[in-house]
């Protein structure tokens, strides 16, 4: 199984760190199906927007959702995820040299989300790289049955990964 997670240390560099992996890969001529998660500040408000970029030039999705000032609940749009689920689902199925998801999330924890389209691209040896937080990092381990690796959070690094899997030949 080739499947892989980072984790950068700061808030939304993991998804900065995966956005760029996907950019320079698909500049390369690689097919890249998946997500990258952009975070917009919002002046006042509360906490960021989020978006997701449905890869490699998809749709740009807003996933958050604005609960109000003041609000504590969870603010995942899921219908708008299922939405992007769909659509990298789409991508698969005509052809993609790797998948990249920004995060393994809470409804990848609970069985939902990205979870079978992860499922999909293993089982057509499509390399996949997902980002990670400490706080579903378990439930991705079990998910995975630990045959994950674990990379350190290097761009370099990633696109070598990715590249040395095999799928991705046609790289230069």
């Amino acid at each position: 199984m080739r499947i892989a997670c980072t984790k950068a240390p700061g808030r939304g560099d993991t998804d900065q760190l995966l956005y760029g992996v996907a950019s320079a890969l698909s500049a390369k001529g690689i097919r890249v199906a998946g997500t990258a998660q952009i975070n917009t500040d919002r002046k006042k408000d509360g906490p960021c927007d989020m978006d997701i970029q449905v890869l490699p030039n998809g749709p740009l999705l807003r996933i958050s959702q604005s609960l109000g000032q003041g609000a504590r609940g969870c603010r995942l749009n899921a219908g708008v995820l299922e939405d992007a689920v769909a659509r990298v689902d789409a991508i698969l199925d005509d052809g993609a040299d790797c998948l990249i998801i920004n995060k393994f999330g809470k409804q990848e924890a609970e069985g939902r989300g990205f979870r079978d389209v992860i499922v999909k691209a293993l089982g057509l040896d499509i390399p996949v790289l997902v980002g990670m937080n400490q706080l579903n990092q378990d439930a991705f381990a079990t998910f995975a049955g630990g045959l994950e690796l674990q990379l350190p959070p290097d761009a370099q690094m990633l696109e070598s990964w990715l590249l040395d899997q095999g799928a991705l030949a046609i790289a230069v």
